[in-house]
């Protein structure tokens, strides 16, 4: 039997680890990589027999390369800590895993949930994401965030959905778009992008307005509204990070 490894990056989920660990408990061996948290999240994985790595955080494309680099298994399984393998996901994922038919790596769809609702519209209804793959022909493109399996073969679909919980508590979630878009910044800066004014002002508004009108986000009610509000305050955020950014070396 094919066996796999579980990787859960971790950063202050204390809220969130246990449901984590516990939804992988399929795997063979399971890593949690965490980003030296504040919170209990290492004391509470310490509970259950999994491995704990201790890395500074540099980049999401790093980490879990990193990750990717301790495991015994050849089959990877990325879970973040805010997603859950349903009981139907698990077994198309040992299914795939045990006759992978020529892929060496798997694409998965993601149900949305923000403040206890699946959200339907603003472009979250279909999100592909590939976490099940071949270390041996795949890694992560070495992005700063948005990072991507590049693949050395072909990659297959799974049906089933892995259930994504983004929303803890309000402030949890503005703390994680703002070093979410910081990161964006710093990408952008690299590649040599440039911030101004207008972009601070515009861009912003016209994120909210993509998602809550064109993308039909309103659909979803007062969450719709304070994801595209999110959506909006992100870019700023981006925005003036890579501002900041420029003026450093002037």
């Amino acid at each position: 039997m094919t066996k796999i490894t579980a990787i859960i990056p971790t950063l202050n989920e204390e809220i969130h680890i246990k449901e984590a660990i516990e939804s992988v408990s399929f795997a063979d061996e399971i890593i949690v990589i965490d980003s030296f948290s504040t919170d209990n999240t290492v004391v509470l994985a310490e509970e259950y027999n999994v491995k704990i790595i201790k890395r500074k955080f540099d980049d999401f494309s790093s980490q879990k390369n990193f990750a990717i680099s301790k495991s015994t298994n050849s089959w990877i399984y990325i879970l973040d800590a805010d997603e859950r393998v349903s009981l139907e996901l698990k077994e198309e994922i040992l299914q795939a895993v045990k006759s992978p038919k020529g892929f060496v790596g798997f694409s998965f769809n993601r149900d949305f949930y923000f403040m206890d609702k699946q959200i339907k519209f603003g472009g979250y209804s279909n999100n592909k994401v590939i976490r099940l793959f071949d270390k041996n022909f795949c890694k992560y493109n070495g992005s700063l965030v948005h990072e991507k399996i590049v693949a050395n073969g072909k990659i297959g679909e799974i049906e089933e959905p892995i259930k994504h919980y983004s929303y803890k508590n309000f402030s949890h979630h503005l703390t994680k778009i703002q070093n979410y878009k910081e990161l964006q910044a710093k990408e952008l800066f690299k590649k040599g992008k440039k911030s101004s004014l207008l972009k601070i002002i515009i861009k912003p508004k016209t994120r909210f307005l993509t998602h809550y009108f064109f993308k039909l986000g309103f659909l979803d009610g007062f969450r719709g509204f304070v994801i595209a509000a999110l959506q909006g305050y992100g870019i700023f955020i981006k925005y003036v990070s890579l501002r900041l950014l420029e003026k450093r070396i002037k």
